[in-house]
């Protein structure tokens, strides 16, 4: 095998690797997302971006988490793609759309640099089969649930992903990674389940912390921000434009009349790695 090239980002603290497979020769397994996300260790990111794939007009990207898993959807994995997209000139324009696992994302550039953009990230669904949560039939929207042992009013949609909402007092990455495992393997989620810690501070402002399925605490999440907001708008606790903020910075949402949520936000290169020929023997 040859050298791999990396291209590595953050959006606001949440690292991931882009491979692009039209530069490089490689078979992307498990074992090598593991190895290559692994702090200390490897290039070490929160996980991998894997495009893009040119089909049939379709731009394409395939998202992984640190853990070898693939996810739906990333609101900040998206970003990051479409600023490597821009920086690689395999996008020109403004406005383009970007197809992820979970459907197509419309992503519109704010600057000429490409690093600040806003994203069209969809409709919040409540809706238990869309998560999915095993044996609810409604929306689950400020349910009780129980996780270790203890109730929490629970709020849980798919944004493309799935992400349960708590609101509570005490927002702190202390909390978030006590709970953030027991939410994340809880039985009523077979697909696995993203948490944030949610309180409102004002009525166009929240606060967040976030563990997320296959990664586990991260410093910020689009979708799970987007989430947290449909959640507290559709609670009446919020209005319809927000700040969203976490510990590696605020992102910008808004919802629609529709119930539409876009995203806005800025994303950082950090540098470009070759990972040497042996480095998974």
């Amino acid at each position: 095998m040859s050298t791999i090239t990396l291209h590595k980002y953050h959006g606001l603290g949440n690292d991931y690797l882009v491979l692009d497979p039209n530069e490089n020769q490689m078979v992307l397994q498990e074992r090598k997302i593991k190895m290559l996300c692994r702090r200390n260790f490897g290039a070490g990111a929160d996980g991998i971006l894997y495009g893009p794939f040119l089909e049939d007009g379709q731009i394409k990207v395939y998202i992984y988490n640190s853990d070898g898993s693939e996810t739906q959807r990333s609101g900040n994995g998206v970003r990051i793609f479409a600023n490597y997209l821009k920086d690689t000139k395999y996008v020109t324009e403004q406005k383009f759309v970007l197809t992820t696992k979970s459907g197509d994302v419309e992503v519109e550039f704010l600057d000429e640099t490409g690093n600040l953009m806003r994203v069209n990230m969809g409709k919040a669904d409540f809706m238990a089969a869309s998560i999915p949560a095993d044996g609810f039939e409604h929306e689950i929207v400020n349910e009780p649930l129980m996780f270790h042992g203890a109730l929490y009013n629970t709020t849980c949609l798919s944004m493309g992903n799935p992400n349960c909402v708590i609101m509570t007092e005490e927002v702190s990455s202390r909390r978030v990674k006590e709970l953030g495992p027991y939410v994340e393997n809880a039985s009523y989620f077979s697909d696995r389940m993203n948490l944030q810690l949610c309180k409102v501070e004002d009525k166009d402002r929240l606060k967040i912390e976030i563990y997320e399925r296959g990664s586990g605490y991260t410093l910020a999440s689009g979708t799970g921000a987007c989430a947290a907001a449909a959640a507290a708008y559709r609670m009446g606790l919020v209005a319809d434009r927000m700040t969203v903020e976490m510990p590696g910075g605020p992102l910008f949402i808004e919802i629609e009349e529709d119930g539409t949520v876009y995203m806005t936000g800025a994303v950082k290169k950090i540098g470009t790695f070759v990972i040497e020929e042996d480095f998974f023997s």
